[in-house]
């Protein structure tokens, strides 16, 4: 059975459009989730909102927006925070279009799926699907999402698409700012030669599948064993590093890829031998290459963050134990 779709609305190319819909890409419904409870009681605990001047509880209905000036509180009414949420077409207008490889992945902001949203609107969402992955490209579009106006990347992604929403400029940092007590260290060309021998061999693809969740697949044992009565011992400290110096690291490092690749294994790009199948990566999962940002800024915000290649604007056990997550 087909999810729900989070938003129905239309994906417009200049005058070909298509009802489509957007669906969850992520989802964190699988991990322990934990209430907060009376150690004593085991009863659930409720939050409220109090006066943290006078302490007193405040209802709903006297709930409202506040904005701090500095020297006092700017109170916005409900009413008036609405009358400046954008207006809601129900439309992805594709704006321009560029190279699936962009935009600056620091843009992206949350992942989604688009699909037809009924079998009328199949054939015009295929041809505009196939259209753009034989050309090689991805669209940018603007809608208004979940109240506010969000920018997305749309790429194709097996039989749909997928669709991000980018931050805005204001929202990414800059790398100047991140970077500017980093110092010019000129780098000698032995250790170089090494680093680029070990990330050599420690070359290979991505699945996901090698990448446990180790605190969610803890959290798992954890609870099990509160629920059936085992005594949880606390894990000993690892102990301290030793200080080495980098070239005798490198060394090291080096002499232990000559043994194997990433953890012990050789990676399959070393050895030679073909990479493991994904069973869980398909094509409508796995998101086109990576992509950036599609805004231009003046000119001494442009040096300072990434290039914007594009032009596009205690409680009770459960019956049964949880069962032990997948990594997600």
């Amino acid at each position: 059975m087909a999810p729900r779709a989070l938003w129905k609305g239309f994906l417009k190319v200049a005058e070909l459009s298509c009802a489509v819909g957007l669906y969850s890409a992520v989802s964190k419904a699988e991990r322990i989730s934990f209430h907060m409870v009376d150690r004593d009681s085991g009863h659930r605990l409720a939050r409220q909102f109090v006066d943290e001047e006078t302490g007193r509880e405040v209802p709903r209905e006297a709930q409202v927006k506040g904005y701090d000036t500095g020297g006092g509180t700017v109170v916005l009414e409900p009413d008036e925070v609405a009358s400046v949420v954008p207006e809601s077409t129900r439309t992805l207008a594709v704006e321009g279009f560029l190279a699936c490889d962009d935009i600056e992945p620091l843009y992206f902001d949350t992942p989604y799926y688009l699909g037809p949203a009924d079998k009328a609107s199949a054939p015009a969402f295929a041809l505009i699907r196939e259209a753009m992955r034989t050309r090689k490209v991805a669209a940018i579009a603007r809608t208004v999402l979940f109240r506010r106006l969000r920018t997305v990347l749309i790429r194709p992604a097996g039989t749909g698409f997928t669709a991000t929403t980018l931050h805005f400029d204001y929202e990414v940092r800059s790398a100047t700012e991140a970077f500017e007590d980093v110092p010019d260290v000129k780098v000698d060309k032995e250790m170089l030669d090494l680093a680029r021998h070990i990330i050599k061999t420690k070359s290979g693809g991505f699945d996901p599948e090698d990448f446990e969740d180790r605190y969610e697949a803890a959290l798992t044992d954890l609870v099990k064993a509160k629920i059936s009565g085992r005594t949880v011992r606390p894990r000993k400290a690892a102990p301290p590093a030793k200080v080495v110096s980098l070239m005798d690291a490198l060394r090291r490092s080096a002499g232990a890829d000559a043994t194997g690749g990433r953890g012990g294994k050789t990676s399959s790009k070393a050895s030679g031998k073909a990479p493991a199948k994904k069973s869980r990566t398909s094509a409508a999962k796995s998101a086109p290459a990576k992509a950036s940002a599609g805004k231009s800024a003046s000119a001494g915000k442009a040096a300072a963050k990434p290039a914007a290649k594009g032009r596009a604007k205690g409680t009770k056990a459960a019956a049964s134990p949880p069962a032990r997550r997948r990594a997600s």
